[in-house]
């Protein structure tokens, strides 16, 4: 199974403090587990392109769109919210964090990869269709599901998240921005009560949620993807899965209080790959979400890459 990483060294630019938990530490954990771990010369890795800016529509408003732009500081800080800040480097890094996922699934449907793992910041699944928060700016994951279901007349594309944060920028979008037509599924475990603090379970599509409580180990979130996501999504049939893939609920990440470990994201990739395998030509697209504790974060996503990949 041919894997790509797609990445950019501006992505490392974004710089919200030193002692920010969304920092650039993160992608070079990531960088170092690669090579400690062999898979740099497995893997195929591609530089991340700026995405189309008229793209971003697909997903958000343009009174949103303008607002992010229009307040991109030259020098100095913008808040979008108390953790969300923007300073001059924050705008390129969130366009190539895009752009990212838009090349992936050109890559993907081209048959170039049959998945790729876009290892980029800042992140995107807290980006509601008309507000950014939760260190998010632009919901990357839901603007590139709309590019693929509009660029490749998909007609079933399946959004999964494993961050240990509620998906609720994606979920809003589903909801509110995308035709309720039948085309997407969005797939959700999370800590609960945590934050975003607005999820609502659902095991109705097009959105399942499956909260977690705060004493889950492994066993516990293996069995609620077996028990919620397997069976909707097998009834769903994807033609195109996309991952938000955040590694905050591993046991070593102080962020959460969920108990996950490297074994865990292998077995949940796996799963997901095995359902594309059977209704989507194997294709799977991810997205790195959170993550924070660096050791953990960097293994974690060795775990998942060697998932899809099937080794």
């Amino acid at each position: 199974m041919t894997v790509g990483i797609i990445g950019h060294y501006k992505c490392g630019d974004h710089n919200m403090g030193s002692h920010h938990p969304e920092n650039a530490k993160r992608l070079t954990a990531i960088s170092d587990q690669l090579i400690r771990s062999g898979l740099d010369y497995v893997v195929r890795q591609f530089d991340a392109k700026p995405i189309d800016t008229k793209l971003l529509a697909l997903a958000h408003s343009q009174k949103y769109i303008d607002y992010i732009f229009d307040n991109a500081p030259n020098e100095g800080t913008f808040n979008i919210d108390d953790d969300t800040v923007m300073m001059p480097a924050t705008l390129p890094a969130a366009l190539l964090s895009a752009g990212s996922v838009i090349d992936a699934v050109d890559l993907v449907m081209n048959k170039t990869l049959s998945a790729a793992f876009c290892a980029t910041r800042p992140p995107g699944h807290h980006a509601e269709h008309d507000k950014g928060m939760g260190f998010c700016f632009f919901n990357n994951v839901a603007v590139a599901a709309a590019y693929a279901k509009e660029k490749y007349q998909l007609k079933r594309i399946a959004i999964v998240d494993f961050d240990v944060h509620h998906g609720n920028g994606t979920e809003d979008i589903v909801r509110n921005k995308f035709k309720q037509d039948g085309s997407f599924l969005f797939c959700s475990t999370y800590q609960y009560p945590f934050y975003p603090f607005e999820m609502k379970e659902s095991n109705t599509p097009p959105v399942i949620n499956t909260p977690l409580p705060a004493t889950t180990k492994g066993e516990g979130f293996r069995q609620a993807i077996i028990d919620n996501w397997l069976p909707a999504l097998h009834k769903f049939k994807p033609e195109l899965i996309f991952i938000s893939a955040g590694f905050d609920a591993h046991m070593e990440d102080e962020m959460s209080q969920i108990s996950l470990t490297e074994p865990d994201y292998r077995w949940v990739t796996e799963q997901l790959k095995a359902i594309a395998q059977e209704y989507g030509q194997g294709r799977v697209v991810s997205v790195l979400e959170g993550g924070y504790a660096h050791g953990a974060l960097g293994r974690s996503v060795v775990a998942h890459i060697n998932g899809l990949i099937g080794n």
